[in-house]
């Protein structure tokens, strides 16, 4: 069994990490452009698939942490512990008997995953400015992604299908930047 190959001696830290791995930055890329373009196919089942499952997984992990509550944990952890379960199956019921309700949550959600995303992103080109040439890929990846945010906040009635195209061209154009950053992280990569 081989090694991974590894990153040249003297590399910085962080860039030794990211060119090791960056398969899986462009297993992320070409994730998103695969959603994208389902996304652009299929705008309604994307809607429905997206606040459905949302409830699945509130519901679900609100019986589990529920469980957990009523089964073990220290006393100081159970009504925390109850709380998040009581408040993820009332969720997660809720998703299933009003889903329009839950899709603005969702959008909320959504916009606020996008700037969170892209702060971060901004925040690690800078980091990768000195070391790596072409980090503006990480970098516009994330003025977009909080751009993308923003805009979902700003405007929440522009209606259903415009949101989905919307989350479609920013997985598209997302994942294409993050495909072209993992092969530029390919190339600090040694054998």
């Amino acid at each position: 069994m081989s090694a991974l190959p590894s990153p040249a001696p003297g590399t910085p830290l962080m860039l030794q990490g990211l060119a090791r791995y960056w398969w899986l930055i462009l297993l992320r890329g070409i994730g998103a452009i695969i959603f994208g373009v389902l996304a652009f196919i299929w705008p309604g089942i994307t809607l429905a698939v997206l606040v459905l499952f949302w409830g699945a997984f509130t519901l679900v992990d609100g019986i589990l942490s529920l469980a957990h509550a009523i089964m073990g944990g220290n006393a100081g952890s159970r009504w925390w512990l109850a709380l998040i379960g009581v408040l993820g199956i009332v969720v997660g019921l809720l998703t299933f008997l009003m889903p329009g309700v839950t899709a603005l949550v969702l959008l909320v959600f959504i916009a606020a995953w996008a700037i969170v995303l892209g702060i971060f992103q901004i925040a690690g080109a800078i980091r990768l400015r000195k070391e790596i040439d072409n980090e503006w890929t990480l970098g516009l990846g994330g003025v977009i992604s909080v751009l993308f945010g923003v805009i979902l906040l700003v405007a929440p009635g522009a209606g259903a299908i415009a949101l989905i195209w919307t989350i479609a061209s920013f997985a598209i154009v997302f994942g294409i930047l993050l495909v072209m950053a993992a092969l530029k992280l390919k190339q600090h990569q040694t054998a």
